[in-house]
């Protein structure tokens, strides 16, 4: 097996893992939701969205590295790179607005906690 052979079977590798992460974030998702909508825990909606977010994102790390480790070990041209580029622009723009979404706050910001007001509780 050529070099080019390995190196596009790890990029397609990669990105199965990355399909199948989304994937399988997305029906553990649907089934914790299930679970919750029957209890009398509430909130289902919400830990719904963040399970099914950190499954995305993992996702989406997983099919970058796939884009990086194709173009750049095997076609290394000006185009392929500037597509790279435009790829792995457009995905990081989606990790961080989800990651904004998920938290509130941005990923270099530490969490914002709740102002104690000096009441006894």
């Amino acid at each position: 097996m050529a070099f080019y052979d390995i190196i596009e079977t790890t990029g397609k590798v990669i990105d199965a893992v990355g399909v199948a992460v989304i994937v399988g974030g997305a029906v553990i998702a649907l089934a914790a939701t299930f679970g919750r909508m029957r209890g009398s825990e509430g909130g289902a909606y919400d830990a719904f969205r963040r399970q099914l977010g950190r499954s995305i994102l993992l996702g989406l790390e997983f099919l970058v590295a796939a884009d990086i480790i194709r173009t750049v070990a095997v076609t290394p041209t000006a185009q392929s790179v500037a597509v790279l580029g435009g790829i792995v622009a457009i995905r990081t723009f989606l990790s961080f607005s989800l990651q904004v979404e998920m938290t509130g706050s941005w990923p270099w910001q530490r969490p914002v906690k709740a102002a104690d007001d000096g009441q006894p509780k």
